[in-house]
């Protein structure tokens, strides 16, 4: 199509020779009507049928014939309704260039101020973003109707424009346009958006004292309003009075609760609908899901998943991605897998956001191959991409793997975000190597786009506290503007790990006096730091008190750090008592805590029973065996130490030797007992004796307890067979 189409004045021509362009069977359909009125009804008709398929060559020529008509009998009139149809298409057809000539001729023949034609000129150039042109077109007509400034304050709306959609607002009123069921809305938007609450009360009043009566689309409007403006209690009055409800009302108190946090009101709204039979749209099945991810409840997001489908809902990519993260979290391959092999067979898997949630899906599940698989697939990569993978090496302690993914990235010319140094950090305090730790710190000192990144000022903090620098934890600490329960956390382990409690329970009470509410993990950190000094009564205290102080029901590892608590202090009545009261099913690590603390007091009787209870979850375990003769050993109970090695080998236990690793400067070694296979056993062990020495020197005396003495432990047990 040509960019411009000339517009043909067609002088001097009889209406015979204008009846030639008519289809016969128009002439016929119309012979009882005068030749005049026939001709621009039929041309009328033809124009309107070429305009709505976009042939606009076409309907400018018959455009031209009815110009030529009007002309020749001094009725411009004729011209309204063709006009008007030919800027529709022009708008509808993205014809530019063809509606700014129509617009001169529109001006031309005196039809710039028609309430016909102004509303398709305001259209036609907001279709275009030249909100200036519409705008000026709109204020220079002199239409009373609201319409065209409803459809420039949409427009602006539409683009973003919210503060010049509220002046639009302003400047209609000011010229006694009252506004009807449709401004509102468009300003109710922009007023959530420019957060100008005030105006948004003031839209309110209006609405209330006009008279266009009730209006749902109003309603709904105002409800959102209110709710993005945090007048959440507002929105449901409103939601409430409603008389009645469609399921925008619905998606939007839900959205209003979701947008605050307020998850279990969503969740209640959601199965109102639900019991109400309100139709459900993928909007609102994926903001309840990615509740349940927010809340932790995976398994409720996969249900969720699953419900849809048998309500026969096509899920997108979004769904997808909230399914795929609930099976990272929960470490369910299959169903990752079944949620793969869906996205393939509705060819979303292509989508960036399904292939890095698979990506991280794979890898959090110990599928690394596949993981790395979908990474190799991803041909444009980008920095999400790298972090789901990089994260999944750190989730799994592969550092190695996690470092030389780190080098090839910035390799391929990405910089690390803060998601990325966050990811890389935890990797530094587990391997006790904080040299690369502390380059990341220089890194985002340095970078004035980290400055607000609490995730990534917390990861420094929990990588110094981890590695026992409880120091530099602390100055890291000190200097953050913003924290959260997170922060307060991993400094309180840090604290904890070093044997501090007392410190720990003032980072703790300073938490609560700055009114941060801590979580279920906090008060594990806090228990954990008090088990560690001995401070039992305060340990005590703050268990029985958190449902009433913080709201927080005690969970399993509540429990264990009690447990570990008592039989550290050697209340080993009151740990076993835990144990036999706690509303959950005791794991295998906590019946080896109270194992450990009888070895330490001596105390076999309730040792013995926590073996058997032990044995019973995990008799394939080496290491609990090690701990059951460890408290014989302790307590010279040699007979039953032999039966236990004994029984170590007949059920085929054997013990896994202890690994070991030394940082040689230029990387870590690791080795076991008695390893000579290692190629750097020759450099090793000369080391190892002289820091042996040393430590003798400085009266260090080495700790009889059998823990990792393997020959020892194998002795002692054939001297007394022998007995």
């Amino acid at each position: 199509m040509p960019s411009s189409v000339p517009c043909f004045i067609l002088r001097g021509l009889s209406i015979s020779q204008i009846q030639k362009f008519i289809p016969k069977s128009w002439k016929q359909s119309v012979k009882q009507v005068e030749p005049d009125e026939s001709m621009v009804e039929n041309l009328l008709k033809s124009l309107k049928d070429f305009a709505s398929q976009g042939n606009l060559l076409k309907a400018f020529s018959v455009f031209s014939l009815i110009q030529c008509h009007a002309s020749s009998t001094a009725s411009h009139h004729l011209l309204l309704h063709p006009i008007s149809y030919v800027i529709e298409s022009c708008t509808s057809f993205r014809l530019f260039a063809q509606g700014k000539q129509l617009h001169g001729l529109i001006v031309s023949s005196g039809f710039e101020q028609n309430p016909v034609i102004v509303p398709k000129l305001v259209a036609f150039y907001a279709a275009f973003n030249h909100l200036v042109d519409a705008h000026t077109i709109t204020e220079n007509s002199n239409i009373l109707h609201p319409l065209p400034w409803n459809l420039l304050i949409s427009s602006y709306v539409r683009y973003g424009c919210f503060g010049v959609a509220l002046s639009a607002y302003k400047q209609m009123v000011s010229k006694g346009i009252r506004p009807d069921n449709f401004t509102f809305p468009s300003v109710l938007k922009a007023c959530a958006e420019e957060n100008d609450l005030t105006f948004g009360k003031e839209v309110h009043e209006s609405i209330d004292a006009s008279c266009n009566g009730w209006d749902l689309f109003v309603h709904n409007a105002l409800i959102s309003m209110y709710g993005k403006s945090g007048e959440v209690v507002v929105a449901r009055q409103l939601f409430d009075k409603m008389l009645e409800r469609d399921a925008v009302s619905w998606n939007t108190i839900i959205s209003v609760y979701a947008s605050r946090g307020m998850w279990e009101e969503a969740f209640q709204m959601f199965e109102r609908m639900r019991s109400e039979s309100v139709h459900l749209n993928i909007i609102t099945w994926n903001t309840i899901a990615g509740g349940c991810m927010r809340t932790g409840n995976f398994k409720g997001a996969l249900l969720l998943l699953s419900q849809m489908r048998a309500c026969g809902i096509q899920l997108d990519p979004v769904a997808m991605v909230n399914g795929l993260g609930a099976c990272s979290h929960i470490g369910s391959i299959r169903q990752g897998k079944e949620i793969h092999g869906f996205a393939i067979r509705n060819f979303v898997d292509g989508f960036d956001n399904v292939r890095n949630a698979l990506i991280t899906m794979y890898s959090r599940c110990n599928d690394l191959r596949h993981a790395y698989l979908m990474f190799q697939l991803i041909e444009a990569k980008s920095i999400i991409t790298w972090n789901s993978l990089l994260s999944g090496y750190a989730h799994l302690d592969r550092s190695e793997e996690a470092s030389f993914l780190f080098r090839e990235m910035l390799l391929s010319g990405f910089n690390p975000n803060y998601v990325t140094i966050a990811s890389i950090l935890p990797l530094s305090a587990r391997v006790a190597n904080l040299q690369h730790g502390r380059e990341f710190h220089c890194y985002i000192t340095r970078r004035i786009e980290f400055e607000d990144k609490l995730l990534l000022w917390n990861a420094l903090v929990d990588m110094y506290a981890r590695s026992g620098k409880v120091l530099e934890a602390k100055r890291v600490f000190d200097s953050m503007s913003i924290r959260d329960e997170v922060t307060y956390t991993s400094l309180i382990a840090g604290y904890g790990m070093q044997g501090e409690g007392g410190a720990a329970l003032k980072i703790f009470d300073k938490m609560k006096r700055f009114q941060i509410k801590p979580d279920h993990i906090t008060m594990v950190t806090v228990l954990s730091a008090c088990s560690h000094s001995g401070l039992v009564a305060e340990g005590q205290m703050l268990f029985e008190n958190m449902i009433r102080d913080y709201g927080i029901l005690p969970r399993l590892e509540h429990f264990a750090c009690m447990v570990d608590l008592f039989g550290r202090a050697g209340l080993l009545h009151k740990a076993k008592d835990i144990l036999v009261r706690i509303p959950y099913k005791p794991t295998s690590a906590m019946w080896a805590t109270l194992l450990g603390a009888c070895r330490i007091h001596g105390n076999t009787v309730i040792g013995e029973w926590a073996a058997e209870k032990l044995l019973e979850m995990r008799p394939e375990n080496s290491g609990y065996y090690v701990l059951i003769a460890n408290m014989y050993a302790a307590a010279g109970c040699w007979n039953k130490l032999a039966k236990v090695r004994t029984s170590m080998r007949d059920v085929g236990v054997k013990k896994v030797p202890g690994c070991s690793w030394i940082d040689v400067g230029n990387g870590f070694s690791s080795f076991v007992v008695g390893d000579t296979l290692n190629p750097q056993a020759h450099e090793l062990y000369p080391i190892l004796d002289g820091l042996t020495e040393l430590t003798k020197d400085a009266g260090y005396v080495a700790r009889n307890d059998f823990e990792s003495d393997d020959e020892g432990f194998e002795a002692i047990a054939v001297l007394q067979q022998k007995k």
